[in-house]
């Protein structure tokens, strides 16, 4: 593996972002909208005449470890949708670039984003709603690690279809988040579940992510549990998605598609 040819590559899709005003707010849009919409809704359930105290920390914390995973899995799959855009992929195959090289690239990528994405949310909680994410201490490292990998994974997958079935495809790339998010437990505990689901949502690495969440902000302390089975999965998603997108590379290859996707 050649670092510079990956620093090259993440050189190249930095040049993308810091010479587009658009990409930039693109970054920001979505995640603000979020965190404003859930911040007023538990300010209101916790003034309003339910009284919920102490919701919004769940909520808040929820949404941002929420788009953790979500841009992660974003910023490894948009990374080969601006090539196929920009009508590139055929130039970065035909370079020496190994198909390691340009997913660990992809990877970066993502990583930057969500740390911007990420800070910029936990300012603006801090601001509106005098949550501090950064409260969590030590235990934000683990858990934030496990969501950067799933999020990775899937961003491997969806990548790995939209190589194989083209661009009538690309809806998977942010399709297949929201299709995991009801089953992960993001705004609300397993326990709360139907029993029929939730042996589907302990199969998901960010289950125990969220759950190790909210039980760290209930003043719990870190479950090491939590992180241990987040841990173990991620290790099965990883290799999974790894061989996954090693088949559909093959099968694209073989039947030319990515000549079609470098050149529609």
């Amino acid at each position: 593996m050649n670092f510079h040819r990956i620093f090259a590559l993440v050189l190249r899709y930095s040049f993308l972002y810091s010479r587009s005003v658009p990409r930039i707010i693109e970054m920001f849009f979505w995640p603000v909208m979020e965190l404003l919409v859930w911040g007023m809704l538990t300010q209101y359930l916790q003034t309003g005449p339910y009284k919920v105290p102490g919701f919004i920390k769940f909520l808040l914390g929820a949404t941002i470890f929420w788009d953790i995973l979500y841009r992660s899995q974003q910023g490894t799959t948009n990374s080969f949708l601006e090539d196929i855009w920009a009508r590139n992929l055929l130039n970065v195959f035909v370079a020496p670039v190994r198909v390691s090289e340009f997913i660990v690239a992809t990877y970066c990528v993502s990583f930057v984003k969500i740390l911007i994405t990420v800070t910029g949310l936990s300012t603006m909680a801090a601001v509106c709603y005098h949550f501090n994410v950064l409260s969590m201490g030590f235990a934000l490292i683990p858990l934030f690690l496990n969501l950067l990998v799933m999020g990775w994974a899937v961003g491997m997958m969806t990548t790995a279809m939209i190589m194989r079935w083209g661009q009538a495809s690309e809806t998977l790339a942010w399709g297949i988040p929201f299709l995991i998010q009801p089953f992960c437990a993001a705004f609300y505990p397993v326990e709360s579940m139907p029993a029929w689901i939730r042996p589907i949502s302990l199969a998901i690495p960010a289950t125990h992510v969220f759950e190790g969440m909210r039980a760290v902000l209930a003043g719990q302390g870190l479950s090491w549990q939590c992180v241990l089975w987040a841990a173990g999965l991620n290790v099965i998603y990883l290799v999974a998605a790894a061989l996954f997108f090693r088949f559909m590379y093959g099968q694209a290859r073989k039947q030319g598609l990515l000549a079609k996707l470098g050149t529609q």
